[in-house]
């Protein structure tokens, strides 16, 4: 039926319009029986119910919080530490019936991710690994909407829920050193790598995370010869790839770290097609504690990804929750795939 409007079903229903608009919106406000009644007529009628984007202008508010990544957008669905995080996110906004606005912000297009953003309909904004200088970051402020990100901030009035990314590498620097390591590479993410493995100079890093990282292990790892490698986008492959231009050269480390665990599993893919065992021959470590590294042995650092979602959701949906800075914890975790440096 044409013109079919919540003002439609109220009269055939014999009841206000505004008890219509509960039995869509406030449904606890209405007796089983009679919101079934005025469903079974609307759906007689032919109507679809409430316009979202009309009631979204009067309520103000859209129902959706933006995250913000910049990356492509597979990698929310690939990456394990995107999909934990994302689902820790996602199991909070369930329970206040909002829903996700996946925003990947690629570095190839500032303007049209800025854009993006500008133009978004969303109440809140979880920032997973954005640099604190992207354009659309300072769009958000401009537009009043509340962000919380996943890296510390200088200023006072930032929200964030993060590790002491330093204070964590730290731990597994104590830890190669224990073991006699001096001699090793780091495995970073960088996209631009992706036609070949590539050695990087500390200024070339170009991520805010993996430079703390490397500062972490150098803090407790003062005379090692570091050497850090990149074989593209952060990926199981990238990390397979650098690894084999490392194994491959006459000046083989004693030790692998990955920045990410899926980088270091790519490395001990590397070294198992070389018949080489982690944790004997070379030792492999990562970063994070996804699923796949406590099967494959890898000693790791661990920190509550799927916690940290959950408390960026608390922070930009539940008004309890009035804390705005959390520093969340990380564990060493030691597995075989860690071992004493192989005598040369």
């Amino acid at each position: 039926m044409a013109g079919v409007t919540l003002k439609t079903v109220a009269q055939a229903v014999g009841v206000s319009p505004s008890t219509v608009s509960n039995a869509y919106n406030k449904p606890d406000q209405l007796s089983a029986a009679l919101r079934e009644r005025i469903m079974a007529t609307a759906q007689e009628l032919g109507y679809a119910g409430p316009d979202a984007s009309a009631r979204a202008l009067r309520s103000g508010k859209a129902g959706a919080i933006g995250v913000l990544f910049t990356d492509k957008l597979a990698y929310a669905f690939s990456d394990p530490y995107a999909v934990g995080f994302l689902a820790g996110l996602a199991e909070v906004a369930e329970e206040f019936s909002t829903s996700l606005l996946l925003m990947p912000l690629s570095s190839a297009d500032i303007v049209g991710g800025s854009n993006a953003v500008q133009q978004a309909a969303i109440d809140a904004a979880a920032i997973f690994c954005v640099p604190g200088d992207h354009p659309a970051v300072d769009i958000l402020t401009a537009r009043g909407i509340p962000a919380v990100s996943t890296d510390r901030g200088d200023h006072a009035d930032l929200s964030w829920v993060a590790i002491d990314e330093v204070e964590a590498a730290a731990k597994l620097g104590q830890h190669l050193t224990r073991l006699g390591h001096r001699d090793i590479v780091v495995l970073v993410d960088k996209p631009e790598a992706k036609d070949g493995a590539v050695e990087l100079s500390f200024d070339e890093v170009g991520c805010s995370d993996c430079e703390s990282r490397i500062q972490g292990l150098e803090k407790t790892m003062p005379d090692a010869q570091m050497r850090i490698v990149s074989g593209g986008y952060n990926s199981f492959n990238s990390g397979r790839k650098g690894a084999e231009y490392v194994l491959d050269s006459q000046d083989r480390p004693t030790a692998i770290v990955g920045l990410s665990d899926v980088q270091a599993l790519g490395a001990m893919e590397a070294m198992k097609v070389r018949g080489l065992t982690p944790g004997r021959d070379l030792t492999v470590a990562g970063f994070d504690d996804i699923p796949a590294a406590e099967p494959a042995g890898l000693t790791t650092i661990r920190q509550p990804i799927t916690d940290k979602g959950r408390i960026v959701g608390r922070i930009l949906l539940d008004p309890a929750t009035t804390e705005r800075q959390v520093l969340m914890p990380t564990e060493l975790i030691v597995r075989a795939s860690s071992g004493p440096a192989p005598k040369r």
